[in-house]
């Protein structure tokens, strides 16, 4: 074994492989069972969260891939997973919502380009696919959830937990999901400074009973501000999704909302960028397609920034008028729109299983 490789840097070399269940990499995690560098080889064990064989095997491919990046293919190798016992799978691996697998944060550079849609649907499609969601609607200035979920006036209920007064989420179409706006005059403005409106943020994290969840989707306001800077400090994001449509004006505040993800102090996963609006079929015309706000921006854009492109949303009617009436698009079944968010959320759970 060259003298060039010791445990410690096996260890630096692992700790980019994450558990796709705990959102965190296998290092923090306690996983690896051991590192061996005997008999002229790497040797290591490693535990997976899921016992499936299918998971241990990516999990197996994603150490081998680590270990041949960090010290070349020449290099000999073996690998086993084993399942992680069940009563250490219950391991809290966050200090804010312990019970959430998956932290998922759904932001857009400017306003006006669907990201709220597209936060709706993405977490009525985990929904239907049987995932455990929940919807938290961080957009404190402009919260449009209840009313893409047809529970506007709904107030969440009391609970007490230990002696401590706490929230339940309203839940609607297999979703939880708490907002701003149950608590908020719905003609009145919210008009709070910095501090004030991310105290309240985190109190939808803190004083809510969001129990064990698969995934959390965490609607973001438009831009990049004090309410993006909590949400990285105080949560352990997954990652984030990047919404835009394709013209070039919403394309340059989509480029700086993934820059400011990957800026070093933040250093949270781009999982991919959505087209919203891509283009407009006519009811009356389905033969024609229109590139209103041009065409494929947002897949150049992916392409440029090296992040995951997750598909594109049609310009549809339906949409608009699904989210108006509080019945997200992606429960009309066969539909075009419903199709265009299930091939979204595919690409984003294979993004999220590598």
């Amino acid at each position: 074994m060259s003298s060039e490789i010791t445990k410690d840097k096996v260890v630096v070399a692992l700790s980019g492989v994450m558990d796709p269940d705990f959102g965190k990499d296998i290092v923090s995690l306690d996983l690896i069972a051991g590192i061996d560098l005997s008999e002229g080889q790497i040797k290591v064990e490693v535990k997976s969260s899921n016992p499936a064989l299918h998971a241990r095997k990516r999990m197996q491919d994603a150490v081998e891939f680590a270990l041949e990046r960090a010290f070349g293919s020449e290099v000999k190798t073996e690998v086993n997973v084993g399942a992680l016992p069940a009563e250490e799978r219950t391991i809290e691996t966050r200090k804010i919502l312990p019970g959430v697998k998956n932290i998922i944060a759904v932001a857009s550079g400017k306003g006006g380009v669907g990201k709220s849609t597209v936060s709706s649907n993405l977490a009525v499609s985990l929904a239907l696919l049987g995932y455990k969601v929940g919807l938290c609607d961080a957009d404190i200035y402009g919260p449009s959830i209840p009313t893409m979920f047809g529970v506007q006036g709904h107030n969440p209920k009391p609970i007490d937990v230990n002696g401590k007064s706490m929230m339940e989420p309203v839940e609607m179409h297999g979703v939880k999901m708490l907002s701003i706006g149950f608590f908020a005059d719905p003609d009145q403005a919210i008009v709070w400074r910095g501090p004030m409106a991310t105290k309240a943020l985190k109190q939808l994290f803190t004083d809510v009973v969001w129990g064990e969840l698969d995934y959390m989707i965490v609607d973001l306001p438009p831009g990049t501000g004090d309410i993006h800077l909590t949400l990285v400090s105080e949560l352990d994001l997954t990652g984030v999704v990047i919404v835009s449509t394709p013209q070039d004006v919403a394309l340059a505040d989509a480029r700086k909302g993934v820059g400011m993800f990957k800026i070093e102090s933040i250093n949270v996963p781009v999982l991919g960028m959505v087209e919203n609006m891509s283009y407009f079929i006519p009811p009356d015309a389905p033969e024609f397609k229109y590139h209103i706000f041009g065409r494929d921006g947002v897949k150049r854009l992916a392409d440029t920034l090296d992040v995951p492109f997750l598909g594109e949303l049609p310009l549809l009617q339906t949409i608009r008028e699904a989210g108006d009436v509080g019945r997200p698009a992606v429960l009309q079944g066969d539909s075009e729109a419903a199709a265009a968010f299930r091939v979204v959320v595919t690409n984003l759970l294979e993004v999220l299983e590598k």
